[in-house]
């Protein structure tokens, strides 16, 4: 009888280990929802981390791209998903700073989501095209306050980062009213908007030095200044602290990765733990380094921080300038 109650007991142990393992997250595969195109920053960013994070996440993780509202769609998917951490996002600057300081019907706030994550920076570069009479940013700033109305600056779309990236650019070197001194040209995606510089369509620019890399590498593009405090390899042009106004290293792009709001910590935990090690991968190390970008991966608080203070920042400049969009 005693040996019977024993051998009860332990299967009875071996039982409930093996429901902890059991439940123990993940159980099945973590759809991973890119809220941009294929070919995009964000796709590109998502599916290069794609990689390693399948090396070391225990389930299968599916990439869907879920576009449409300047990233809104695909973020309101998983503002609604499960708290359960099986439908996360790669969020980005667009999305998650952009949006919420433009968009004034936008169908979320930062609150909606928790960040286990941010892991990428993107220096901002301003440029114009390489045969321009303007070399500096003084030159720049001159010919705007000394001619208002015949420098235009062209972006990705009306409430995109670029939109408010030369607006912000302005306004911290004294332009007081950029929107009425210089004239925004909003095309269709980042690549129309280099290409409205390089054929002087738009007199500058303002967006990811990534996206600038190979026109500046190949003489095409001049940069007249990056926002980091750091130097970028490959533009030869002045920091946003070499200038004097530090302010402008909150003007950067990011991506990261987020759940809805309610998401438990052991889900977190897991997921700090994935993005620890796959963001260390050599490979993508180097393929993301090549692309421009900064490596940092930023814990939960100093992720949430981070957008929080930038939200801020643009949500102040938006409201002094009167860009807020109603629709």
């Amino acid at each position: 009888m005693k040996k019977m109650m024993v051998g009860a007991l332990s299967a009875l142990a071996l039982g409930l280990t093996a429901g902890v393992a059991v439940a123990e997250y993940p159980e099945r595969a973590v759809t991973m929802v890119i809220p941009y195109g294929p070919g995009g920053a964000t796709d590109i960013s998502a599916r290069t981390l794609a990689d390693p994070l399948g090396k070391v996440a225990s389930k299968p993780l599916v990439m869907i791209n879920k576009t449409g509202a300047g990233g809104a769609t695909g973020s309101v998917a998983v503002q609604n998903a499960k708290k359960d951490g099986y439908t996360m996002l790669f969020a980005r600057v667009g999305s998650h700073s952009v949006n919420p300081a433009m968009k004034a019907t936008l169908p979320y706030t930062l609150d909606d989501f928790r960040f286990v994550g941010v892991y990428e920076i993107n220096p901002v570069a301003c440029a114009v095209e390489a045969g321009s009479d303007i070399k500096s940013m003084d030159d720049l700033i001159a010919k705007v306050k000394g001619s208002p109305g015949s420098v235009s600056y062209s972006s990705s779309g009306v409430g995109s980062l670029l939109h408010l990236a030369g607006a912000m650019v302005l306004r911290e070197f004294g332009v007081e009213k950029p929107l009425e001194q210089a004239t925004h040209i909003p095309l269709k995606g980042g690549g129309a908007a280099a290409t409205a510089v390089l054929n002087g369509t738009a007199t500058f620019i303002c967006t990811n030095s990534s996206a600038l890399a190979s026109f500046v590498s190949n003489g095409q593009l001049r940069p007249l200044m990056v926002t980091t405090a750091e130097p970028v390899t490959g533009f030869d042009a002045p920091t946003s602290v070499d200038l004097g106004k530090p302010a402008l290293q909150q003007l950067v792009g990011w991506t990261g990765i987020a759940g809805p709001a309610g998401m438990s910590d052991e889900v977190a935990e897991v997921w700090g733990k994935y993005l620890t090690e796959a963001t260390a991968d050599a490979g993508f190390l180097e393929k993301m380094q090549a692309r421009g970008s900064v490596i940092r991966l930023m814990d939960p608080k100093e992720s949430q921080d981070f957008i929080n203070g930038q939200y801020k920042i643009f949500r102040a400049l938006v409201d002094e300038l009167g860009m807020r969009i109603e629709g």
